[in-house]
């Protein structure tokens, strides 16, 4: 039962991560200099709020499932 559960979850959190917007595009903002974005008070709205907090839910399910099947064993 619980490894169906854990590959539910797992399946969903992939789904979710590969949704999510690059945010490594930020990263080449160091580069080229241009710090109003990078230190900037950007918050996320919308869909892409939901998106981060579901994949944080998802990501702590996953590791207390993977944890108690690991302590089960």
């Amino acid at each position: 039962m619980l490894e169906t559960i854990l590959l539910i979850v797992s399946v969903l959190l992939i789904a979710l991560v590969l949704l999510q917007s690059n945010k490594a595009s930020d990263a080449g903002q160091i580069i080229a200099g241009s710090s109003e974005r990078l230190f900037g008070q950007v918050k996320e709205r919308g869909l892409e709020l939901v998106l981060t907090r579901v994949t944080l839910f998802l990501g702590l399910a996953f590791f207390a499932v993977s944890l108690t099947l690991f302590l089960m064993a």
